[in-house]
């Protein structure tokens, strides 16, 4: 067995209801001010002012940032960052979907370290600790609460940028189920599939361990057993608690063994055409699931048996049922085959597969991938 070693550094409350804890916990902090990033529909539907009211009453001042968009970009980085600046906050609350939760992780890099965020892209260029974070999930998806990555758009090179670095995690997260029944319909269904496909290509990743295999296999049970039901009713609450615990368990798993060609693939496609991020790995994964099929171990069964509605015996399995069985999935979420059907231009693919082949996560997909085969999979799921 290989050498693997991971931790999980941060405190982690779940629970109906824990969103009212937000004071007691943003007292552990021991911060004067918070800086709130996050959306304008949160704002709008009034979550944002109940945030404030309730770190009034407990003597914590603070401001609010609600601007940031589906794929965030680095203008709207830089201008979060000198309002923290301004504001003189000692601690971030990263409230909503994995937007303002990148967001939020980005303004704490620049508002300790000035510069732009583009100067901190790639790993271990956070020089150290920054502003406290207290993340507030409030889809169920993207995982951001546990992970030490902020992914940022740079419109300069139609490019989506990674910042990496421990020091980004969250201090505190608060897991609320509640607040995951009332985002739209589309949102769910994205969001869903994210988080899926954040512990299947954790799973398979060749910097995949035991420890990471565990906390993908139960995010893979808790979401393959409940998507469809979350989607289909929002205010399921078995559904949402499920779906946002295997959110997190996927987190910790992709974390711990990074991701795969579906994720390299799918940033230029949001970075070129704006495609939300959850929309366009859930077109391109049951490609990407075939072209890496040849490279199962015995894997995809596993993954397979709990995603499917009605699955055969391990005997009667082949490797390429799992891709259909995605393409049944996506079909009943109403979520579309081809790229051409989220509005991209299938001229733009040998610029986009250069960008997918700058990815960290190419290097641990299970096939060794080239760049003829991004297009090669970018032609065969563009319709």
């Amino acid at each position: 067995m290989k050498h693997f070693s991971f931790s999980i550094p941060q405190n982690v409350y779940f629970g109906w209801g824990s969103f009212e804890d937000l004071p007691d916990v943003a007292g552990k902090v021991s911060g004067k001010k918070a800086f709130i990033v996050s959306g304008p529909h949160l704002k709008k539907a009034g979550f944002v002012d109940r945030i404030m009211q309730k770190l009034n009453a407990s003597g914590i001042e603070c401001e609010a940032f609600t601007e940031t968009e589906g794929n965030p970009s680095t203008d709207t980085v830089h201008k979060a960052a000198k309002l923290f600046i301004d504001s003189g906050a000692d601690m971030i609350i990263a409230f909503g979907g994995g937007s303002p939760l990148d967001v939020a992780k980005a303004v704490a890099v620049v508002g300790s370290y000035g510069g732009n965020i583009t100067d901190y892209e790639g790993g271990g260029k956070v020089p150290g600790k920054v502003a406290p974070i207290i993340a507030i999930p409030t889809t169920a998806g993207t995982g951001s609460e546990v992970t030490s990555f902020s992914v940022i758009t740079d419109h300069a090179r139609d490019y989506k940028l990674t910042v990496s670095s421990d020091y980004l995690l969250p201090e505190y997260v608060i897991l609320d189920p509640e607040l995951i029944t009332t985002v739209p319909f589309k949102t769910s269904t994205y969001c869903g599939v994210d988080a899926m496909v954040h512990a299947l290509e954790a799973y398979i990743s060749l910097a995949s361990s035991p420890f990471s295999d565990m906390m993908a296999l139960t995010a893979l049970e808790l979401i393959g057993a409940n998507i469809r039901a979350y989607v289909a009713d929002r205010k399921d609450r078995k559904a949402a608690e499920a779906m946002l615990l295997g959110s997190l368990f996927a987190g910790i798993a992709f974390s711990h063994a990074r991701l795969g060609d579906v994720h390299a693939m799918s940033h230029p496609v949001s970075a070129f055409f704006d495609v939300p991020h959850g929309l366009a790995n859930a077109v391109l994964l049951p490609n990407v699931v075939a072209f890496n099929s040849g490279c199962d171990t015995g894997k995809y069964y596993e993954i397979y048996k709990r995603v499917a509605t009605d699955p055969v015996s391990k005997e009667n399995f082949c490797s390429d049922m799992l891709a259909d069985e995605l393409r049944k999935l996506n079909f009943s979420l109403g979520i579309p085959m081809y790229l051409k059907d989220v509005g991209v231009d299938n001229t733009k693919f040998e610029v986009m597969a250069c960008d997918a082949m700058k990815s960290g996560n190419i290097a641990v997909n299970p096939r060794v991938t080239t760049k003829e085969d991004i297009i090669m999979l970018y032609n065969e799921t563009y319709g």
